[in-house]
């Protein structure tokens, strides 16, 4: 069965998938030191961005064999801001606050202020990944992007991602976003591709 993809209407599966996928990440590693804590903050947070894509972007899954095999969370950017995040990251993070606040911080002063598709997870579930569908995810969205005339941003949180979306036509914006004693992530533009915008 060819994979399918879906827009998604629920935000927990979508955050469950993602927390559990980057759980292993650098990114999360810096944000969350103790295992044991890590899943739970980060399916909170994860699953939050999620419902308010929902209302403010684009939220695609892509199934497999009927099973939910990876997902991307794309923003239609200027987007509003979740009201009250910093209060509510203080209540569910606690003592690990102060590193979401440092992050974000961060994203927000390099983030581009144009319109334009902002990428803000794509996640495969665990044996699904190097089989072209976190590719399909992106060129889905790309295709819509392409037909408005609309560049996208994106993050890469490794260089592994960094490849991948190096081969879907982004490029490096000038400097990286470097963390406090933690990993490097790739700020990442990608202009539209006239061709497809003519149809």
């Amino acid at each position: 069965m060819s994979p399918e993809i879906v827009r998604m209407t629920d935000a927990a599966p979508v955050g469950e998938l993602i927390a559990e996928t980057f759980s292993p990440d650098s990114i999360t590693r810096w944000l969350v030191p103790p295992v044991q804590d890590r899943l739970p903050i980060q399916r909170w947070f994860f699953t939050l961005h999620v419902a308010h894509a929902l209302g403010h972007g684009d939220v695609y899954g892509i199934r497999e064999s009927g099973e939910l095999a990876g997902v991307a969370v794309w923003f239609t950017a200027p987007f509003p801001e979740i009201a009250g995040l910093d209060e509510q990251i203080a209540s569910i993070a606690g003592e690990h606050a102060e590193r979401y606040r440092i992050l974000g911080q961060r994203m927000d002063e390099i983030h581009p202020h144009e319109p334009h598709g902002y990428l803000a997870f794509i996640a495969m579930a665990q044996g699904r990944t190097g089989r072209g569908l976190g590719s399909l995810l992106l060129e889905e969205h790309h295709r819509r992007l392409d037909a408005q005339g609309m560049p996208a941003y994106l993050e890469a949180s490794s260089e592994d991602s960094r490849r991948l979306y190096l081969r879907h036509g982004y490029v490096d914006m000038p400097e990286p976003l470097k963390l406090p004693g933690g990993p490097v992530m790739y700020p990442m533009w990608r202009a539209p591709r006239p061709s497809a915008a003519r149809g």
